[in-house]
């Protein structure tokens, strides 16, 4: 059974019911990899402004769940749309808000098992397997599980290590903007893995949208659990 009501047959019949058109793949990618570079932006600033201060009083985990409180609180407002249908907002903040939680915690100790580039891959891998699986639950889409935790892995870490090598050239000249521009590049990179993600775990409710009322409906009614 999906989570918060994600399954296919209640995405097809909300977004009938509303008249919903669906999101086209480049509409999908566009919306998560824009939407979410801004998202990363402000959910870098902890670190990259006050990275210092807050790391001496809340530790290094404490400083990276301050980051990610900030990623949860700014995504649903820009990104709930990867969502077909109406009640995305709403929707989108449960979803995201448990699984990119998890991503943070696999990711937190990925990287502080190991750290370096073998604590980053860890991490990445590690986060982007919790995240993956949690999507394709929620969506009732588990035959896309290692389709997912691959477009995620693989755009998130290309986003994620490109902003490593920009970092590094930046940074002897301007410290912030080099921290900042990794933001970016992550942004780009996990938010085009998400716009990616989504699609995919709604395939089903795609299908079932743009088949007759009449087939959708009585297919609805087949898949419904017993009273």
């Amino acid at each position: 059974m999906g989570w918060f009501q994600l399954d296919p047959e209640s995405l097809a019949a909300r977004a009938r019911a509303a008249g919903a058109v669906p999101p086209t793949l480049p509409a999908s990618l566009l919306r998560g990899a824009a939407g979410f570079t801004v998202v990363s932006v402000a959910g870098f600033v902890p670190w990259a402004v006050f990275g210092h201060w807050l790391g001496k009083r809340i530790g290094e985990a404490g400083l990276y769940a301050t980051c990610a409180i900030v990623f949860i609180g700014l995504a649903g407002l820009l990104l709930h749309r990867l969502i077909l249908g109406p009640g995305s907002l709403n929707r989108f903040y449960k979803l995201f808000g448990v699984s990119f939680a998890a991503y943070s915690l696999a990711w937190i100790a990925g990287w502080m098992s190991l750290h370096g580039h073998p604590g980053s891959v860890a991490g990445l891998l590690a986060g982007t397997a919790v995240m993956g699986g949690m999507l394709v639950t929620a969506f009732e889409a588990r035959g896309q599980l290692l389709t997912v935790i691959g477009a995620l892995f693989v755009l998130n870490s290309l986003g994620y290590f490109v902003g490593g090598v920009c970092d590094g050239a930046i940074y002897a000249h301007s410290a912030l903007t080099a921290k900042l521009m990794w933001g970016v590049c992550y942004g780009l990179g996990l938010g085009a893995g998400l716009g990616l993600a989504f699609h995919l775990c709604q395939s089903r409710a795609r299908a079932l949208l743009a088949a007759p009322a009449d087939f959708s409906s009585s297919n609805a009614r087949v898949n419904a659990p017993m009273a």
